[in-house]
């Protein structure tokens, strides 16, 4: 796939620039942070309050956090997620600072991918006709594409757990996919890092529909692990992966 992806077309380039360039308008004022976070809501993404930074040290009392104003601020984080407008409204306005994750595997997973992997990702996709759901970009360094949750099956036996290189509760840099489900969070636009002006913000936003993530597995595959210096197998690399 990526040999017949080698030769660059101007669509390919212009979307390359797109992808580079745009940046949506995200309000900062406390209105718009609010607007952002009931539309996450009314998409169907279960949001809880998390940390924020605190200079370049996170809000909670926890000394040498290793997950600074990424990680939630009850540890009910599982069942507190919701996207009750009332209850997400109060908790804007309660706690003006607070970023906000939302719970995978419930509704929703995410895949995420370093920065440069997923833009070269993204591109693919909307070149290939691909629909594409919701898509953040961390000014941390990664993309991440928000699907459908395939985690929660009928059978719960068959409830797939987050193995795939993401515990949010690390912070190890880990190049290629990771895969979000049960058991895993990620913070929700709009989102502030510690760092001068660091942030977490769409670049499609929640009103696109979930797709399934095994439409997009094998390109975002292919792109994580060429990002990694090795050639994509896509029989070891379906999800779950077993130790």
């Amino acid at each position: 796939m990526s040999q017949e992806f080698g030769g660059r077309t101007g669509l390919q380039g212009r979307l390359t620039q797109w992808l580079r360039g745009r940046r949506p308008k995200e309000a900062a004022d406390d209105g718009g942070r609010e607007a952002l976070l009931l539309a996450a809501a009314g998409a169907g993404l279960p949001l809880a309050p998390a940390a924020h930074p605190a200079g370049y040290r996170c809000s909670c009392d926890r000394i040498g956090c290793p997950t600074p104003a990424r990680h939630p601020v009850s540890f009910a984080w599982q069942t507190q997620s919701t996207t009750d407008r009332a209850q997400i409204e109060r908790w804007a306005r309660h706690q003006p600072q607070a970023n906000f994750i939302t719970a995978t595997g419930m509704v929703h997973d995410v895949l995420d991918l370093p920065l440069e992997a997923g833009r070269e990702a993204l591109e693919r996709l909307l070149a290939s006709g691909i629909e594409v759901g919701p898509v953040a970009e961390t000014d941390d360094g990664r993309l991440m594409f928000f699907t459908l949750t395939r985690g929660t099956p009928e059978d719960e036996d068959e409830w797939w757990p987050c193995e795939l290189d993401c515990h949010p509760e690390t912070m190890d840099e880990h190049p290629g996919l990771r895969w979000h489900c049960r058991g895993s969070y990620v913070l929700v636009p709009p989102a502030r890092l510690p760092g001068d002006g660091q942030s977490v913000h769409w670049v499609r936003g929640p009103e696109h529909p979930l797709p399934d993530p095994l439409s997009l597995l094998e390109i975002l595959t292919d792109a994580g692990a060429r990002w990694a210096g090795e050639e994509p197998d896509h029989l070891s690399a379906a999800w779950p992966l077993r130790g």
